[in-house]
């Protein structure tokens, strides 16, 4: 273990010099009534006396680089997008996943059922079958598989972790999905059904690209929904002696990211990584921030440097009264989870009906966007919003560089693409237009930020 090792330790140089910026300064702005609403462009000027607060970007400095930004493909966002008629949905998953539209292009999918699916099924239910000869992912054939080919389709690039929220029943002290703990002596049999799943998607056309062992491995949400508990030693056990070398035996080039959970199990995070043969087979943690503070993905950075930060789940809840209007919130959230190393944002389900269904489970969640379950109308969230501005303003292959500056209530974070363009997204929480001062080298630029904002900026080198 390396706690201790200092912070700048992924911090990859930029080696070439930087000149003054001098293009024009694309603007897209969201508050109000506006919607990543194109506002009047900026220009870049010399320094000058200014009393305006500032922010200071330095392309000398990058960090991680970006995967991509998404969300879930559950079963219910799946059945939520095979309910429109087909002209609809096609124009849908082209907004949400085109290049004209969000362009979003690192997603979520699950292993079985989760709590948002319309039944509680895994792909081997029934008898014991340690030889997965009743395996079948049937199921997802309807509307699931389709779904994700036709995504796929609009982005060929679209990167896919797979999540279980349980194994099959039998698998499981308990019998059943629904919350319960994992029986050591189905190891071999989970690696087995594990790369079947990964085979079988493959077979079907849509290859996935990362897995996780268990969907949150500290709860079974008392057995209200697909869950499993997964002790510390047994996800250890798992991956270093079954999931890693199955993987590897049968040429499967799927990433293993671990944990899937919350902030405060960072400890455990890095305790895993501590185990040699875990480290070998793993790419990365994946996180949750239900729980704890964004800075623990960093902690593990500090001791980790190699292993990546995905963050994997999060969304907002239909019932808050801002549900259409909270872009500021995700926008802060976003900047912290993305200045603390994560590669990816993967928001939960990408699509629920008004009353967030279907769902199985004890969670009252909406979906990035809305599918009205009569109208099939589609209303678009605060969540969805805020995404917007970071999935176009951060493409794959664009780095995060540092953007340094305390002005109360503004959250920001920048980024320089593989073509050498340059993007911030600020996000002004507060209740009134706040101006500011943005540097870069030996020029600067005036903004003004509108109340409960969030802005981006773009310019060429």
């Amino acid at each position: 273990m390396r706690i201790g090792a200092a912070a700048a330790a992924g911090v990859a140089a930029v080696p070439q010099a930087f000149a003054a910026p001098s293009a024009a300064i694309r603007v897209r702005v969201t508050a109000g009534a506006k919607r990543l609403a194109e506002a009047p462009p900026l220009a870049w000027r010399a320094p000058g006396a200014s009393s305006a607060e500032a922010i200071v970007l330095d392309p000398s400095r990058a960090y991680q680089d970006i995967l991509g930004f998404g969300g879930a493909f559950t079963d219910a966002a799946c059945a939520n997008f095979h309910r429109l008629e087909p002209g609809a949905r096609d124009a849908l998953l082209r907004e949400l996943f085109g290049p004209a539209g969000l362009a979003l292009s690192a997603c979520r999918i699950c292993v079985g059922s989760s709590d948002y699916s319309s039944s509680v099924y895994s792909f081997d239910e029934g008898e014991p079958d340690p030889e997965m000869r009743r395996f079948s992912i049937d199921h997802d054939r309807a509307y699931i598989l389709p779904t994700l080919a036709a995504a796929r389709a609009v982005n060929r690039d679209l990167y896919l972790l797979a999540s279980p929220w349980s194994p099959p029943g039998w698998m499981k002290a308990n019998g059943s999905m629904l919350g319960g703990s994992m029986r050591k002596k189905n190891f071999v049999a989970y690696a087995r059904y594990l790369a079947a799943f990964l085979e079988a998607y493959a077979a079907a056309g849509v290859p996935v690209d990362a897995l996780t062992v268990q969907n949150e491995v500290d709860t079974d949400q008392d057995g209200k929904m697909p869950a499993c508990l997964w002790g510390q030693e047994y996800e250890i056990g798992f991956i270093a002696n079954h999931l890693g070398p199955e993987l590897a035996a049968r040429k499967l080039a799927t990433k293993i990211w671990l944990l899937d959970h919350n902030y405060n199990l960072w400890g455990r995070a890095v305790a895993e990584l501590d185990d040699p043969k875990v480290n070998r087979y793993v790419d990365g943690v994946a996180w949750h921030g239900y729980v704890g503070d964004a800075s623990a993905m960093t902690r593990v950075h500090e001791a980790y440097p190699e292993k990546h930060a995905y963050w994997t789940e999060g969304g907002s809840d239909f019932s808050d009264p801002r549900y259409l209007t909270n872009w500021t919130h995700w926008g802060a959230t976003f900047a912290g989870i993305l200045r603390n190393w994560a590669r990816t944002i993967m928001v939960w389900n990408l699509a629920l009906d008004e009353h967030g269904k279907p769902n199985i489970g004890p969670f009252s969640c909406g979906g990035l966007v809305t599918v009205h379950s009569e109208t099939r109308e589609i209303q678009r969230s605060g969540l969805y919003w805020a995404l917007a501005h970071y999935s176009r303003a951060a493409a794959r292959g664009a780095r995060r560089m540092a953007s340094e500056g305390h002005v109360d209530g503004i959250s920001h974070v920048a980024f320089r693409s593989p073509s050498n363009g340059y993007s911030a997204v600020l996000t002004n929480s507060r209740a009134e237009e706040r101006q500011l001062t943005v540097r870069m080298g030996s020029a600067e630029v005036a903004v003004a930020l509108p109340a409960d904002s969030v802005t981006t900026l773009e310019w060429d080198s």
